[in-house]
């Protein structure tokens, strides 16, 4: 009885009376058609609605992927290019000895800066992180520029038939880990 108990209490079966489901996850989904029917019912205006909201919002991520990679490529563009200036000034113009104070005092703007990115966005200042937070904030301008409801959107997902269902809903928030 106490293995049996431990198990129901684990979730890895479930115990009701006599009987004992070996399938839990099984047992919640006729639960769940018994008590929420409308998540099974759904009519084909719903369906289509979602499948529009589902390419917007594809077309949305795409436009959004292809700007942030514009951006990081302008980025790599902007550090070379300081790059070059600075062997320059090193080995042409000035010594090592008037570049080095310059260096580390631009290094230290850069940590400034990473820190200061990891205060607003509490995320790690890694080109991940920054990726993640210019593509959300991209992602919800282009959102907020073509009317896409979000909200209806994921009000949708959560509530359509298990092929669309999903999990853990993603999220579009600056902050969250990931992004979908």
């Amino acid at each position: 009885m106490e293995v049996a108990r431990s198990l129901d209490e684990s979730g890895a079966v479930v115990v009701w009376g006599d009987v004992v489901f070996l399938r839990p996850e099984e047992v919640a989904k006729a639960i769940e058609t018994v008590i929420a029917p409308s998540l099974t019912r759904w009519s084909d205006a719903e369906r289509e609605e979602l499948r529009e909201m589902e390419a917007t919002k594809a077309e949305i991520d795409r436009s959004a992927v292809a700007h942030v990679r514009r951006e990081l490529c302008c980025g790599l563009g902007l550090l070379a290019a300081q790059t070059a200036a600075f062997m320059r000034l090193t080995f042409w113009e000035l010594s090592w000895d008037v570049m080095e104070p310059i260096c580390f005092y631009i290094t230290s703007i850069y940590f400034m800066a990473g820190y200061a990115f990891f205060l607003r966005t509490s995320r790690e200042p890694s080109f991940e992180g920054f990726f993640a937070t210019r593509f959300a904030a991209r992602q919800k301008r282009l959102m907020k520029a073509r009317n896409f409801d979000i909200h209806r959107f994921d009000e949708l997902r959560r509530a359509s038939p298990p092929p669309h269902r999903q999990l853990t809903p993603p999220s579009y928030n600056a902050r969250a880990k990931t992004v979908s």
